[in-house]
């Protein structure tokens, strides 16, 4: 096997998402055949190399899992919690593979989320390079302005950086009234710093699409594997990434 860098390995190998593997390495806590090792651009080769992380000796592993997953609310979506709240892994007791979530939902926050030991498509979906469309069902505490609602979709300030382009509709009118919020990025908190910009709190949140794949009628804490229709459909998403990112901006202006 050809070397490589060792943020991909532990993807790979199922451990964490790219991007949680770079934290890994830099926090001191992985180590190649007995050496401690804090410079991302270290490769390695699996196949004769010893690579551990927090002294468990990766493997490949032997298949890949996709799992759809209806996360409750008050639940973490990390692998570990030092504060010991519930983390999504909780659900998955007696799972002999070890699983990772692709991307987040916060602790109050609810609905579709997938996880795998795929290292690769964990870490393409989750790049913004991917452009995959994300479907929210928001309620919030007051109805935005038309003009607000243009904003909202233009794309606001955010941490020294303005959000994409996003897909904004009301649903259900009313004092507390309902959106459906479309997003092709997923920065931390996104949706409720957004509304929070307009003087709007948000009392619910919801994920209830993630490109073609529907929530359905899975209930709060159940899960099931993704078919493999499925995920050649994700593939095949992915790698038309470009394509999909103009596609996208132009549904959205048709909003």
């Amino acid at each position: 096997m050809p070397e490589e860098r060792l943020q991909k390995i532990i993807a790979n190998a199922g451990i964490a998402s790219r991007r949680k593997a770079e934290e890994l390495i830099l926090a001191g806590r992985v180590s190649v055949n007995g050496e401690t090792v804090t410079e991302l651009g270290t490769k390695a080769d699996l196949a004769v190399d010893r690579v551990t992380v927090n002294g468990q000796v990766l493997s490949a592993p032997k298949h890949h899992l996709y799992i759809a997953l209806n996360k409750p609310k008050d639940v973490v979506t990390t692998t570990h919690d030092p504060e010991g709240r519930k983390t999504v892994l909780s659900i998955f007791k007696g799972l002999r593979e070890r699983i990772y979530p692709v991307g987040r939902l916060d602790y109050a926050s609810e609905g579709l989320l997938l996880l795998t030991n795929d290292g690769e498509f964990a870490n393409k979906l989750m790049s913004p390079a991917s452009h995959v469309m994300k479907t929210y069902l928001v309620k919030v505490n007051g109805a935005l302005t038309a003009e607000q609602e243009e904003q909202f979709r233009a794309g606001i300030p955010m941490h020294g950086r303005r959000t994409a382009r996003a897909g904004l509709k009301l649903i259900r009118r009313g004092e507390n009234p309902w959106y459906e919020v479309r997003l092709v990025e997923g920065r931390q908190n996104q949706i409720r710093i957004m509304f929070k910009h307009f003087g709007r709190l948000v009392e619910k949140l919801k994920r209830v699409k993630i490109g073609f794949l529907e929530l359905g009628d899975l209930k709060p804490g159940a899960y099931r594997t993704l078919t493999k229709t499925e995920v050649a459909r994700f593939q095949k998403l992915l790698a038309e990434g470009a394509k999909h990112a103009r596609d996208g901006n132009e549904r959205l202006d048709a909003r």
